[in-house]
């Protein structure tokens, strides 16, 4: 007996599949900054603020807010965050310190960058922090008590504990100076440093009264 063939079935066409590109997509490339300073206040008193304000530039346009811009101190050979504030509008930033201890350290600003801008930093300067000193100051010639000649144009104070050569940072008005210990006095009750006559002008100072001292 014959059995009837099973007719074939034609096969369902497919739907076309689309093509899916293994390309990764195009990233945008992260915008240059810039740290621009407008106001900076770094010579103050112990326990009193010191403050630095500026804007984040992004390209060269004021960066969006918030951004986090450290406010960093040389410590040693590294560098540490002491303060941090994070942008407002227009990347405008406001950072405030308040140092405890006398003495003087390098700052510098950083944003550490992200996805969209890149890091960027920018040094200030130092951050002299000081204490009220009773001052006088002296001249004349002849040898000091730490070995060095004293002239009308020698730089440096007189101080009677503090190692020679020890730099000291004095601020007076609106003028800061340096300079070394390269002798030994006042010996006056209630005064601390001699000026040189060269400190002295370098000051504006007068005959006696207080500086500021890192001292």
């Amino acid at each position: 007996m014959l059995v009837p063939a099973t007719p074939v079935q034609t096969a369902p066409a497919l739907a076309p599949v689309g093509v899916v590109s293994a390309a990764p997509a195009t990233l945008a490339t992260p915008l240059a900054t810039t740290l621009k300073v407008r106001t900076e206040q770094l010579n103050v008193l112990a326990n009193h603020h010191s403050t630095v304000a500026g804007t984040l530039l992004e390209g060269h346009r004021p960066g969006s807010a918030g951004r986090a811009v450290a406010l960093q101190a040389l410590v040693g050979r590294g560098w540490k965050t002491i303060a941090t504030a994070h942008t407002g509008s227009r990347g405008r930033f406001r950072i405030s310190y308040r140092p405890l201890r006398v003495g003087s350290r390098l700052l510098r600003l950083r944003f550490r960058g992200d996805a969209t801008a890149n890091a960027t930093r920018r040094r200030l300067g130092r951050l002299n922090v000081y204490r009220l000193a009773g001052a006088s100051w002296y001249g004349g010639g002849g040898g000091t008590a730490c070995g060095q000649q004293l002239t009308s144009s020698t730089l440096g104070v007189a101080n009677k504990t503090l190692p020679c050569g020890t730099l000291v940072t004095l601020h007076y008005g609106s003028r800061t100076i340096r300079v070394p210990v390269i002798d030994r006095g006042p010996f006056v009750a209630g005064r601390e440093f001699d000026l040189t006559e060269a400190t002295k002008r370098a000051l504006g100072f007068g005959d006696t009264g207080n500086v500021w001292s890192t001292g």
